[in-house]
């Protein structure tokens, strides 16, 4: 579960006349009226642990399971601001484009069939770009794996809407956009638990469940930045970054961070890059700690061009670039 920065009612009210979004279609709110699912499922999974106890299982913890709840709340405030010059943008951009999408049933189908598929190039992003890392990292923190972990989302999220632009200049309006991406985040909540095995093989083939996602929060390297498809896993299988569960996820970064503070948590992986940047010995080098993936490192050997990052399908915990990717989440 990643990050969507617009509700799909923003265009209602103020939002819509204050940035000209005009005739917006008539959708739900589907993350308002999903909200009481949300509660009643947490408390049935933390019962269950309870009356059924698993010891191979991660669990819960309250003081990380309020974390994330904290982190969740915190993102609904912050994502109040950051709407405001996406909202601009988005809108702005649909009046300037010339086309038009229809908000029918069958087009909404095709709306969240391409939503889906650039989520999967936005989430993959945010594993391989580290200025991107440092507001995902924050939904990878927490060692547990349960349905409070879908709550544990970034208050830096202004930078995922770019990776939908091509919607908005194919004529989808920002409001279907909006619903697309919040039915989306709604989906992708009751893969995170432990509580639910493998469904049956058609079920795994093309959709992410909740076993294809806990080897998206696995550490373990066989399992590292994989899997990132949002409500399909097909596009992990058609773009090689897919990995099926085989052996128990070990949930969390490849080095854990040791707080429960939500302010480290938020910020933890962006003051690790200040401190690369300021011992940075050349422009290349920082460029490169802002840019590259998350465990990119230069060549300190004179003369020698810098390392790139390893690809994602070829990483494994115990590479240099993992290590040095546990050596900065650990600095912060």
């Amino acid at each position: 579960m990643s990050h969507i920065l617009v509700g799909n009612n923003v265009y209602a009210g103020p939002f819509g006349r204050l940035y000209g979004a005009r005739m917006e279609p008539n959708l739900p709110d589907v993350v308002l009226w999903s909200i009481p699912a949300f509660v009643l499922l947490t408390v049935l999974e933390m019962v269950s642990y309870r009356l059924h106890p698993d010891d191979e299982a991660a669990g819960y913890d309250a003081k990380d399971a309020a974390t994330s709840v904290t982190m969740g709340l915190g993102s609904l405030a912050f994502d109040l601001l950051w709407k405001i010059p996406v909202v601009a943008i988005y809108a702005a951009l649909y009046e300037l484009t010339p086309l038009r999408v229809p908000v029918l049933w069958w087009t909404v189908l095709l709306m969240l069939l391409a939503q889906d598929f650039l989520y999967y190039w936005s989430h993959r992003g945010h594993h391989v770009i580290r200025i991107l890392w440092a507001c995902h990292v924050v939904h990878h923190s927490s060692r547990k794996f349960n349905l409070t972990t879908a709550l544990r989302q970034p208050w830096t999220s202004l930078t995922s809407w770019p990776f939908y632009l091509p919607l908005i200049v194919l004529g989808v309006h920002p409001a279907a956009l909006a619903f697309c991406s919040s039915a989306n985040l709604v989906y992708q909540f009751w893969v995170h638990t432990e509580r639910i095995d493998k469904l049956p093989r058609p079920f795994e083939y093309v959709l992410n469940t909740p076993s294809h996602h806990r080897v998206h929060h696995a550490s373990q390297g066989g399992y590292l930045d994989r899997n990132f498809g949002g409500i399909l896993i097909v596009w992990d299988r058609l773009f090689g970054s897919f990995a099926a569960e085989t052996e128990r996820p070990v949930f969390g970064l490849t080095k854990n961070i040791t707080t429960h503070n939500p302010f480290r948590v938020a910020t933890h992986e962006y003051a690790a890059i200040a401190r690369d940047v300021r011992a940075a010995a050349t422009w290349g080098e920082r460029a490169g700690r802002v840019f590259r993936g998350p465990g990119w490192q230069p060549s300190r050997t004179a003369g020698a061009a810098t390392t790139p990052a390893a690809p994602v399908q070829q990483r494994a915990a115990t590479s240099p670039a993992v290590q040095q990717r546990a050596a900065t989440e650990q600095a912060g």
